[in-house]
């Protein structure tokens, strides 16, 4: 990799500065987590307190900048240079004209001793901030040039793809960083290397984020791959249940969608290991037999998802958690949750061949059978030519048409016919045809449209699973064009922000940063603001780019980093 794929003209707000497990030990509940703020340029500290660090200089227009997710190198137009790498979990080193901000005192979430969540020391030039329960204030004199080239190392060991465009070698670099960052070092339940969201605020793991995590780093490291799938093993039950997210320290109550066999299937088809599909099968089966036990509450055969009563996210267990589909439903036989389901027991099937069991095989096909059976049955509408939910109190199907009713093309539900149909309203510009498609609910449902996560903004996993839902029917072209603008949308704004974003607008009238979070924007509240450097954006992104049938093509791709 070139320097001048990670070189940018402008400090930009939003990227995440941490320690990362490749390099060695994290601390989940200790470790220092930094993002760029821009205007005036800086760095806030946001775990596990905070503060600000204000550049004594500006690089404006005539400025460079070197940013690798754990190091930086800041020109500023007068010729001011500041550089800074992260030594360990818990410290961050920076060298050049910088002052402090306001430091939090307590900790979040614990008890406070009085004393600062983070400590700093100045000496020669140099500002050393730290996690205060870890820091030591020697580490300022530490060479900096030595622990900026053990940082870059490893960005700088991987080859780009050839014939890539300037901003797709920068895009892909910054995927690159953005990877790298969001690893950490196993801990504590967690017996394997895993990965967050965005580290920031999401620091925990998360199920199906893991998922499609697993599928972008396929390309760049497959054991580390396989190594992000047990993570999220490591931490299921005895009765075969998995959280939705999981850290070191607890896990949540419910679950998320069930994509854990596919992207297992995804790693296994680059980089075959029958010796560790064999060790994962029997816990990704229980994992799905706890989903037909626990998630079919009518007894019907189709599963439903945990409503909650939170008006700002009515089911997070879905991971589409303010989607309007949820509004005043109490319980609905979900597309999506049995699409997903109807598509790992087909996995599972195939796992069960290769791995000699029959009988498991046997009954992995009969369940992708009998579900796929009842999505047509009862979630199909033929005067619509779509999928809806259906909700068992009223007996009748939702009216609301979301990105949901998409995703039976990836378990094969569809007859050819259907999934025609399907293809139609992705055409339409009066359904899903919108100026970035696929948008989480489709325009004739303008009562519920908001930008608002998914109550109208175009989500990235979601492209990708109706991409290869389309290239299952052999609808190529049509995948072939979604691949493109959504690879275009994903370039175009890290262009332009160096980051890449949580979801953006299917209409392409607000940038990312301006779109609503759970009915507000504000950039003050990290949770009520769009997500940057996000987990599965970032993957998926590489993954478009990378993925099975372009790895040699002219669009830049290559069989691996």
């Amino acid at each position: 990799m070139r320097i001048e794929d990670i070189t940018w003209n402008k400090w930009r707000r939003g990227q995440l500065i941490g320690f990362s497990g490749l390099d060695g030990t994290t601390d989940y509940a200790n470790g220092l987590i930094a993002r760029t703020v821009s205007g005036p340029d800086g760095i806030e500290v946001r775990e596990p307190g905070t503060c600000t660090i204000l550049f004594g200089t500006d690089a404006g227009a005539g400025g460079s900048i070197r940013f690798g997710g754990d190091y930086f190198a800041y020109t500023g137009k007068d010729g001011a240079v500041i550089r800074g790498a992260v030594l360990d979990a818990w410290h961050l080193l920076i060298e050049g004209p910088c002052s402090v901000g306001e430091v939090s005192v307590a900790y979040k979430d614990r008890e406070s001793s009085g004393e600062s969540a983070v400590a700093h020391v100045h000496k020669n030039g140099r500002t050393l901030l730290g996690a205060r329960a870890h820091f030591q204030e020697n580490l300022v004199d530490s060479c900096l040039n030595k622990v900026m080239a053990a940082r870059a190392s490893w960005l700088e060991s991987k080859e780009l793809p050839k014939n890539c465009s300037p901003l797709r070698r920068k895009t892909l670099a910054r995927a690159l960083t953005v990877m790298k960052s969001q690893i950490c070092s196993p801990e504590g339940v967690i017996r394997h290397r895993w990965s967050t969201p965005d580290r920031w605020p999401h620091k925990d793991m998360w199920l199906w984020d893991s998922a499609f995590h697993a599928v972008g780093w396929r390309h760049l490291d497959p054991v580390l791959a396989r190594d992000l799938i047990e993570a999220v093993l490591d931490c299921q039950r005895a009765d075969g249940f998995i959280a939705h997210r999981m850290s070191p320290l607890s896990v949540s109550e419910f679950t998320q969608p069930p994509v854990l066999a596919d992207a297992a299937k995804a790693v296994h088809e680059l980089n075959p290991d029958l010796t560790w599909l064999a060790a994962v099968f029997p816990r990704l089966e229980r994992y799905l037999r706890w989903d037909m036990a626990h998630r079919d509450t009518d007894g019907a055969g189709l599963l439903e998802w945990y409503i909650e009563d939170d008006p700002v996210c009515r089911s997070g267990e879905s991971g589409m958690d303010n989607s309007p589909r949820f509004d005043s439903a109490k319980a609905l036989d979900a597309v999506d949750f049995n699409a997903f389901l109807a598509r790992e027991c087909e996995v599972l099937a195939e796992f069960a061949e290769v791995l000699g069991l029959q009988e498991n095989k046997s009954y992995w096909q009969a369940q992708h059978g009998r579900i796929c059976g009842l999505i047509n049955e009862r979630l199909w509408c033929q005067a619509s030519g779509f999928y809806f939910d259906f909700d068992p109190s009223e007996n009748r199907r939702s009216s609301v048409a979301s990105s949901a009713g998409f995703l039976p093309l990836i378990c094969g539900a569809p007859s050819q016919a259907q999934a025609q149909q399907l293809a139609a309203q992705l055409a339409d510009p009066e359904a899903f045809a919108t100026a970035f498609a696929v948008p989480s609910i489709s325009r004739r449902d303008a009562a519920h449209y908001s930008p608002d996560m998914w109550r109208g903004p175009v989500w990235i996993n979601i492209n990708w699973l109706i991409i290869r839902g389309l290239e299952r029917y052999g609808f190529h072209a049509d995948a072939e064009k979604l691949r493109t603008c959504t690879i275009a949308e994903i370039e175009k704004h890290c262009g332009n922000f160096g980051t890449f974003f949580e979801y953006y607008d299917d209409r392409g009238e607000l940038e990312p940063p301006a779109l609503l979070r759970k009915g507000v924007c504000n950039p003050s509240n990290c949770y009520r603001q769009v997500i940057h450097d996000y987990g599965w954006t970032t993957t998926l992104y590489v993954d478009l780019v990378l993925g099975p049938g372009r790895r040699s093509s002219g669009d830049g791709g290559a069989a691996r980093f």
